[in-house]
């Protein structure tokens, strides 16, 4: 979506596109893990389908793209997977050698380590950073650093490519058929259709980041609608689990019983997402709204985008990271921000919808301080000091909508 920011318009579509996959997801973890800490529902019902199976015996693993990826990147990394599961149980050389459960001393490095015909001695084996005399902590970062350069670099491209290729004539096409539903009366069909193609996609790739990184420049440039994206994506998720099903069914030792109950247990907190989101049409206004509303912030104040990543993929996990090594600190916070958030949520709805059932202080936010309810005095400072997220000049209204068939922007 962020490379779609050379178009107000585009990047409004293609923000609220990339996070209406965010907001259904998050809405899902504020329903089921209250009710997955009272009741236990999901582990119950996945305990009950995956009893019987034994954790013995071994089911070969279908992975397509590893056919394909796994000789370049053995060629510059190869990692040693018994390194990393003694590490998980202490068993490395160090400080942290525990021989009261490990029965020799591991090396802490994750890097594979091969036996020298000649020498009889383990030395690295031959990859690119073998050679190269980092540690870990080193070819980590280089490799992270590496892989966003490439990530970022291939996404641009396929931005580019479908921009040149899906234009004119051919856009309207496309636009006039993924976006129209099915003749009366099979129209409440079509979103369930589009939940199929997404889920049958996502087990092709393996991928559900790949997949809706390809249709979010779609978005965009008005091809596909926000409202045909929200079915695409929740097939996406339910495609998604596949290949933790399929890497649960490949697993051997103890605990293949309880690898697979895990895998089982994120396919139904799909589905019962699904099944609380979509069926009914006002529910599926919720997530939609929601990413709408952040679209809409995105186009005004370019920088929010970069916020929202920085909150929603470090900051935030980081702290409910952090918050649970304190069962207590973290649902007493997670019960504060979303009492906040639901009163939040219900006083604006009925400042829209019933004004005169509140007292005339609370008829809007106005009461709050400035920076409480408003971003313009964050856009002074952040612009001030960046001009690259100056607004443009004759930028279009806020108000826009991604339903229906529109015309591409």
């Amino acid at each position: 979506a962020v490379v779609s920011t050379q178009s107000t318009g585009m990047f409004r579509r293609a923000f609220a596109g990339a996070t209406v996959h965010d907001c259904f997801n998050w809405l899902c973890v504020c329903i089921f893990l209250p009710l997955e800490v009272i009741a236990s529902p999901l582990e119950r019902l996945s305990s009950l389908i995956t009893t019987g199976i034994s954790d013995g015996g071994e089911v070969s693993k279908l992975d397509f793209l590893k056919v394909l990826t796994k000789p370049l990147t053995k060629r510059i990394i190869s990692i040693d997977k018994d390194t990393i599961k003694d590490i998980a149980k202490y068993c490395t050389s160090g400080p942290t050698y525990d021989s009261m459960y490990c029965s020799e001393a591991r090396n802490a490095s994750m890097m594979k380590v091969c036996d020298d015909e000649d020498t009889m001695e383990r030395e690295p084996c031959d990859f690119l950073f073998s050679k190269s005399g980092l540690n870990d902590t080193a070819s980590g970062v280089i490799l992270l650093l590496v892989s966003l350069f490439v990530l970022c670099t291939c996404l641009t491209i396929l931005v580019k490519t479908l921009q040149s290729l899906l234009m004119g004539r051919m856009a309207q096409t496309l636009k006039r058929h993924i976006n129209t539903d099915l003749p009366h009366p099979w129209g409440w069909l079509t979103g369930y259709i589009f939940i199929v193609v997404g889920m049958g996609m996502t087990i092709l790739v393996q991928s559900s980041s790949v997949f809706t990184s390809t249709i979010t420049p779609l978005v965009g440039m008005g091809v596909i609608s926000i409202d045909r994206m929200f079915p695409l994506t929740l097939g996406s998720n339910i495609g998604t689990t596949a290949t933790a099903i399929l890497a649960a069914l490949a697993a051997t030792g103890d605990n293949r019983a309880l690898t697979i109950q895990v895998a089982i247990s994120h396919l139904m907190f799909n589905i019962f997402g699904i099944m609380v989101f979509y069926p009914i049409p006002w529910m599926r206004q919720i997530p939609l709204s929601m990413a709408k509303c952040l679209g809409n912030t995105t186009a005004n104040y370019r920088w929010f985008a970069v916020v929202y990543l920085i909150l929603m993929f470090f900051v935030l996990p980081l702290s409910l990271i952090l918050l649970s090594f304190n069962v207590i600190l973290l649902y007493t916070v997670l019960g504060v921000v979303l009492f906040t958030i639901l009163s939040i949520v219900i006083i604006t709805a009925i400042q829209r919808r019933r004004p005169a059932w509140l007292p005339s202080w609370l008829r809007n936010w106005k009461f709050l301080p400035r920076p409480l309810r408003s971003m313009d005095p964050y856009d002074r400072i952040i612009t001030g000091r960046f001009g690259c997220f100056q607004k443009s000049v004759g930028q279009p209204p806020v108000d826009y909508v991604m339903t229906g068939v529109n015309a591409v922007a």
